[in-house]
């Protein structure tokens, strides 16, 4: 007599679980580009810290006109030219990275998602790209070097009111193995970042009455965040208060070359100044011998109407991209764009914003989504331009089109 089925079993039989998968690969699967990601991750992460990310100095216009100039380009390929075979990569501070690419330092980064520095580290090196640690990064120095033993770290300094605390990081990224230092020069005071202030941006986050309202379809963040280890700062041990309290009483307002100076001696390796937005500053920097400059005006997340990055990168490299590497920051948010600064004289590009979109999308999964979607771009682009070689992009490639100029 044979058997009878089950419920079970005969539901088994109807449907084929091979088919089933993790609903967060297939939510980041059907992302196809960096947008896409920012829109998973609004969805869910609460809103304060998805506003920190998002979010830019005061009416945003900065980091608008900043996007808005890599869209404001013509790109002209190249036909019937063999590119089966294409090179991403190349030397960037004398060592050799997979794409002209690094994750940008960000702070507050285990607000996003707890997966926070460790899972951008753990990308960047699957990618073979160095990874950038904010002095306000929410992962230690050392433990970040733990997650990824054999990855490129760069670490990002501010100068601190208290300096010897500055210094102190330094070597300890030194011990570490970290091998360029990254010093922030835009930051005198914190610009005004409004969505922050309405919010009432805190840290560590609170479970008001308006911010468990929000956390309804959210739960997933809130209880990983409830559930995680403490965060801590990779500088500070502890805080408690708002952000814009918290930048206000780091960052040093006196700092001036001579602080650089202070720098550079304590630390034996590249050396990159970050936050350059002229050509008289660009120059300066060249002179003195630092290893590179990064033109960024800080996501436009300080001063609000500063100069655009990549509009500056075509004179900056003209003048001073045959002593120093030049670096670009702000407003890149896919391959295209990547690949446009290259072909103007960017050696290398940053990533903040991006990444983050990944990070707070599906954590690690979504950092190695976004990271796949801007390295499939980059290898794309040139393909499509007919260039096999980042060596081969030229400014003959892109045309920067005529949005804003000064009025004469």
């Amino acid at each position: 007599m044979a058997t009878r089925e089950s419920p079970i079993q005969m539901v088994r039989k109807m449907i084929d679980l091979s088919t089933i998968t993790n609903p967060a690969e297939t939510r980041l699967r059907k992302a196809s580009n960096i947008w896409d990601l920012r829109a998973i991750a609004k969805r869910r992460t609460p809103k304060g810290p998805f506003d920190y990310t998002d979010g830019a100095a005061e009416d945003e216009v900065g980091i608008a006109r900043a996007r808005q100039a890599f869209q404001d380009i013509e790109l002209h390929p190249t036909v019937l030219e063999d590119v089966t075979r294409v090179s991403t990569g190349w030397d960037v501070l004398g060592t050799r990275s997979a794409y002209p690419l690094a994750i940008a330092p960000t702070g507050f980064t285990r607000l996003m998602h707890t997966a926070g520095e460790r899972a951008g580290a753990r990308s960047a090196h699957a990618y073979g790209i160095p990874f950038t640690l904010s002095t306000l990064g929410t992962t230690s120095i050392e433990d970040v070097r733990s997650a990824v033993p054999q990855g490129r770290l760069w670490m990002q300094l501010y100068m601190m009111k208290d300096r010897s605390r500055s210094i102190e990081l330094v070597h300890r990224a030194k011990a570490a193995g970290y091998d360029a230092l990254h010093i922030t020069v835009d930051t005198p005071v914190a610009g005004a970042r409004h969505r922050d202030r309405r919010n009432g941006m805190q840290f560590p986050p609170r479970l008001t009455p308006t911010a468990m309202l929000d956390a309804a379809p959210k739960v997933e963040w809130w209880w990983s965040f409830l559930t995680s280890d403490p965060i801590e700062f990779a500088a500070i041990s502890e805080w408690d208060g708002t952000v814009a309290e918290l930048l206000d009483t780091m960052f040093d307002p006196s700092v001036d070359y001579e602080a650089l100076a202070e720098v550079r001696a304590a630390w034996d390796g590249p050396i990159v100044v970050k936050g350059v937005q002229s050509l008289d500053d660009a120059k300066r920097l060249a002179s003195l011998g630092v290893d590179a400059i990064t033109l960024s005006n800080h996501g436009g997340r300080q001063l609000d109407r500063a100069p655009v990055p990549f509009l500056l990168l075509p004179e900056v490299v003209r003048e001073v991209g045959g002593d120093v590497e030049v670096h670009l920051d702000t407003g890149i948010m896919s391959g295209t764009d990547i690949v446009a600064a290259v072909a103007l004289g960017a050696r290398s590009t940053m990533v903040g914003r991006a990444y983050l979109y990944g990070l707070m999308a599906g954590g690690q999964a979504g950092v190695n989504r976004a990271l796949a979607i801007l390295t499939d771009e980059i290898a794309r682009t040139m393909r499509l331009l007919g260039v096999c070689a980042l060596e081969e992009l030229g400014p003959q490639h892109v045309t920067q089109l005529e949005r804003l100029r000064p009025r004469r």
